[in-house]
C-alpha cells in the first residue's frame, strides 16, 4: 500500500482532555496520535466539513454567475409536466 503525500509537520493546542482521549486512543489501537487525528479530521472532512465546502462550491457558482432564476424553473417544470401523457 502506497502512502499519501505528507505535508510539512504542523503544530496545534489543543485542550488538555481533548489529548488526553487521543493519547488513551493511540496507546489502545497501539497507533501514534498523529494517526489518532488524522483519522478524526478525515471524519470531520467527510461530515460537517464536506458540508461547508460544498455550500462554498455553491458561493462560487453564484458569484461566477452559475444560476438559474426560480421562476425559469418553475416554468420549465410546469411545461414538462403539461406535456405529459397521462397515466393509462
Amino acid at each position: 500500500m502506497s502512502k499519501s503525500n505528507l505535508s510539512d509537520p504542523i503544530a496545534i493546542r489543543l485542550p488538555e482532555n481533548i489529548l488526553a482521549d487521543i493519547e488513551q486512543v493511540a496507546e489502545t489501537c497501539d497507533r501514534p496520535r498523529s494517526w489518532v487525528m488524522v483519522r478524526a479530521l478525515k471524519m470531520y472532512l467527510a461530515g460537517e466539513g464536506a458540508d461547508i465546502l460544498a455550500v462554498r462550491r455553491a458561493r462560487d457558482q453564484v458569484a461566477g454567475g452559475n444560476v438559474h432564476d426560480i421562476d425559469d424553473v418553475l416554468a420549465e417544470i410546469n411545461e414538462i409536466i403539461n406535456r405529459k401523457e397521462p397515466l393509462k
